[in-house]
């Protein structure tokens, strides 16, 4: 069981920030485009460095908590997920938090 920790942190994230998409009505998974431009270049960011750091030995993953499948630079696919679930999760409590408190303007709506 233990090798389904990362995907078991994965769904507990999942269930304690997505109901907002239904319950509040955030909408964000409607906006793929905004949600997209938000999280994609920070996950390339991370992938690199993720990658770098396995590739020079800096930090690895326990293969006990892991299911042993890698995407590309040997990164395993968690945390490929991880780098779109917790983003997203985020960005849903944020507006699931405007959504509460009525037209706080953030980012871009800022202005």
């Amino acid at each position: 069981m233990l090798k389904y920790g990362y995907f078991a942190m994965l769904l507990f994230t999942v269930l304690g920030s997505f109901w907002l998409e239904i319950a509040l009505r955030v909408r964000v998974l409607r906006r793929v485009g905004r949600v997209a431009l938000s999280v994609l270049p920070v996950a390339a960011v991370f992938t690199i460095w993720d990658a770098y750091a396995i590739h020079r030995g800096h930090w690895r993953f326990d293969p006990a908590q892991i299911v042993g499948k890698f995407g590309p630079f040997h990164i395993p696919i968690e945390e490929y997920l991880f780098f779109l679930i917790v983003p997203i999760a985020a960005i849903m409590t944020l507006e699931a938090v405007r959504n509460v408190k009525k037209h706080w303007p953030v980012g871009d709506e800022a202005q």
